[in-house]
């Protein structure tokens, strides 16, 4: 090399001076060529003590950063709007911290304690309604961090009915209950001196609704009674096929398809070893309900008439018998005030059992220009409305002729 060779050069001229001839930056000079060679014959060594055909362990570069500002893949966790309730159990609380899983009915001895836990939150409960109109502070509700208590002291056999639990699906501060998730219980209170829960009504009055099942809810607070059906006026005990009329302890009885001759005076007998009470009396009322809204039809003779001439508008629909049908009109003469003419009539329809023909027939006499327009006419029963329009041509009298 040029410089190793220079300053070896320098280094022998150098130290064939005298030591005393030199001057300090002589020996400055010196010492620094000294260093420089100490460190070339360092990296000539290293160099030589490298491996043949071994290649160093390359060092892993630093990643730059990419110019290309491209879009880069993002990782979207999906947004959770609320946690639904947990799965809910119901359970009953028994005496010294035991829990038992509740089936469909449970007995509790009139006097004691019911403790319900539903696990869930939050949970709401929904009790007989007897416990719902009258708080006498015999009930008590509580939510803790995942269930909810529902307890009861003092019972009796009033307490008697459905105690249910709906877990609860909350949005923000919005809350409603699943219904499909509720988990239900039927509570029996017996009372040895109360065969059947307790009323304030001496008699109540039910509607027997042609298309819809009666139930006569006569409730006993033992499931151990044996209760039956019965008539007043004939006295004569009620048959009970399970077809057209059936008995369930937790309902009472339901009667499936209701007739004209179940209408009357009922009540129920139960009956629990040396124990036979009444209950209050049912008074059934027959109602024959329609099985849809009435379809009206409309007709005027003629669509034109001729001031001065009269008019009748003639509106009609098919019904059951004796199902009312109850008729309105809208026409043009009302913004002027006059007054309606109707004329309404029931037909019996022939060769159609318990089909009648209801009418409404509106009556304009000596008609004017301001009876032309439209005519609509509404039909209605207890199951809905509907309505019909016509529309009415008024036109002036033609101008006698000149003799």
């Amino acid at each position: 090399m040029f410089l190793w060779v220079e300053l070896h050069e320098l280094t022998i001229s150098s130290s064939a001076m005298p030591l005393a001839n030199m001057s300090g930056s002589k020996w400055r000079l010196v010492l620094i060529a000294l260093l420089i060679c100490a460190l070339i014959f360092e990296l000539d060594a290293q160099e030589q003590k490298a491996v043949p055909g071994r290649t160093p362990k390359p060092r892993k570069p630093k990643h730059e950063k990419s110019t290309n500002k491209g879009p880069r893949a993002v990782t979207v966790r999906p947004k959770v709007k609320a946690a639904r309730a947990e799965q809910t159990l119901l359970t009953q609380v028994l005496n010294k911290g035991k829990f038992k899983k509740v089936r469909e009915t449970i007995n509790v001895q009139t006097g004691d304690t019911l403790e319900l836990r539903c696990r869930g939150k939050p949970v709401q409960w929904s009790v007989p309604p007897y416990l719902e109109e009258d708080d006498d502070g015999r009930l008590r509700i509580v939510q803790y961090e995942r269930y909810g208590l529902l307890t009861l002291v003092n019972t009796t056999g009033a307490d008697t009915g459905e105690y249910t639990c709906y877990p609860m699906y909350c949005e923000d501060t919005d809350c409603r209950r699943e219904y499909s998730k509720a988990v239900k219980v039927f509570v029996f209170f017996p009372d040895p001196q109360e065969l059947f829960v307790p009323s304030s009504d001496y008699y109540k009055v039910i509607q027997l609704r042609s298309n819809w099942p009666t139930v006569l809810p006569c409730q006993v607070t033992s499931p151990e009674a044996k209760v039956t059906l019965h008539r007043e006026y004939p006295p004569v005990e009620v048959d009970v096929d399970r077809r057209e009329i059936s008995f369930d302890v937790k309902k009472g009885f339901t009667i499936h398809r209701p007739r004209p001759y179940h209408a009357g005076a009922l009540y129920c007998v139960a009956s629990l070893g040396n124990l036979r009470q009444s209950s209050i009396k049912y008074m059934l009322i027959y109602v024959n309900y329609p099985r849809a809204p009435p379809a009206p039809v409309i007709q005027a003779s003629p669509s034109t008439v001729t001031v001065g001439e009269n008019l009748r508008v003639t509106c009609s629909a098919m019904g059951e018998q004796d199902v009312a049908i109850e008729f309105t009109w809208d026409y043009p003469g009302q913004e002027i005030g006059r007054p309606p003419y109707t004329q309404e009539s029931i037909i019996p329809v022939s060769g159609r059992t318990a089909q009648q023909q209801s009418q409404s027939v509106l009556l304009v006499d000596e008609v004017r220009d301001v009876d032309q327009g439209t005519y609509t006419c509404t039909a209605q029963n207890m199951q809905g409305a509907k309505s019909v329009s016509t529309t009415i041509k008024v036109v002036p009298k033609p101008k006698p002729k000149k003799p």
